[in-house]
């Protein structure tokens, strides 16, 4: 992929626009980063009924990179997926992509909680024009030399601050710059010099590491590219207990993502090691047999095993099944003690004979 190409995926497009008609479906979807696929089809008929204000429905657009905003459509204008928009914006005005319409659009906004009503949203100006696409491509073309140049001026200037992003408007007219700093920034001199050196409009503004890696993208250890610049845009906090509830070794080297934060994904399985582990034993309550007692190891949700050892010899690990643990528990309080671990495991490593498994294996997944 060359420079060329990917200053339009970040737009959401795979190829330079030749005019102010709509992108296809096919072409949105292949470049895959923040792109939205629609679960259901609504009929245009459905979607006036559920809102409001009956002159104006909703329409999701995205911009650059992961910025998506939600914009009041006038019914006048007819609007499908992919059309290219000129849209309100502080200042002049923007050019974006619809992602969204109508009733999935609304849906999207109570995703996302926007609390904003539709007669107070920015609105859509007209669909593009050729010109207006023409205005758009030239400030796209515009951004890997102004980002270079800025960088340059913010080490001549000696601020303490990591540019990351510049995302100039449709109109040519306004750049946003996003930085991330670990301490407090006086832009007063960078913005007139910025202003003065790119005749533009300077808007800064700050965002945190996971932002940052959504905007700069890259791989993950999958081999896939990052969530968070593909498809992400609400970020949840992520907790070292949804690793230990996963029993993941706590190592920050392995758990960290580019962001240094701890990976996103971490989460997607959480909920069901949860809903699994509750059908779990206590493993707390260690099993008393008259070869010794025996404490919780470690479990394997996906076989809904449990490994157990004896207290004076950890080097034999028995794994033993839910119902069988549940056994020996209901057996040790009615005052009954078996004679060993031995007839109620499925599978053992250490010295003694294994049932269906390798040793080698086992101890690799320890």
């Amino acid at each position: 992929m060359n420079d060329k190409t990917y200053k339009y995926i970040e737009r959401g497009f795979s190829k330079k626009p030749n005019s102010a008609s709509a992108f296809s479906k096919n072409e949105l979807y292949s470049c895959s980063k923040m792109a939205v696929c629609p679960f259901i089809e609504v009929p245009q008929s459905c979607c006036c009924s559920v809102f409001s204000d009956t002159s104006s429905t909703v329409v999701e657009i995205r911009f650059k990179n992961n910025r998506k905003e939600f914009y009041s459509l006038s019914h006048e204008i007819k609007v499908v997926e992919g059309d290219i928009l000129a849209v309100e914006s502080s200042s002049g005005h923007d050019i974006g992509i619809v992602t969204l319409v109508g009733y999935l659009a609304l849906l999207q906004m109570k995703t996302k909680k926007v609390t904003t009503k539709i007669k107070d949203l920015k609105k859509v100006y007209r669909k593009a024009k050729v010109s207006d696409i023409e205005t758009w491509i030239q400030s796209i073309e515009l951004e890997k030399k102004t980002m270079k140049q800025a960088k340059e001026l913010i080490n001549d200037i000696g601020l303490q601050m990591r540019l990351n992003d510049v995302e100039y408007q449709g109109d040519k007219t306004k750049a946003i710059f996003y930085y991330t700093s670990e301490e407090r920034i006086d832009f007063r001199e960078l913005i007139k010099v910025l202003g003065r050196e790119f005749r533009i409009r300077v808007e800064m503004k700050q965002i945190g590491a996971r932002q940052e890696s959504a905007k700069i993208g890259g791989i993950g250890p999958c081999g896939r590219g990052l969530c968070c610049s593909s498809w992400i845009n609400d970020f949840k906090s992520v907790s070292t207990n949804s690793a230990r509830v996963q029993q993941l070794i706590l190592n920050p080297q392995k758990l960290a993502g580019h962001c240094t934060k701890l990976k996103c994904c971490l989460n997607y399985e959480y909920p069901v090691y949860v809903e699994e582990l509750e059908k779990f034993p206590d493993a707390s309550i260690e099993l008393k047999t008259k070869s010794g007692e025996a404490v919780y190891i470690k479990s394997d949700v996906f076989e809904n095993l449990m490994w157990y050892a004896y207290k004076q010899n950890r080097a034999n690990l028995f794994a033993i099944s839910i119902k069988a643990v549940e056994t020996i528990i209901a057996l040790n309080k009615n005052g009954k003690i078996p004679d060993s671990l031995d007839e109620f495991a499925k599978k053992t490593i250490g010295n003694v004979e294994t049932d269906n498994i390798s040793e080698q294996d086992d101890i690799n997944k320890l």
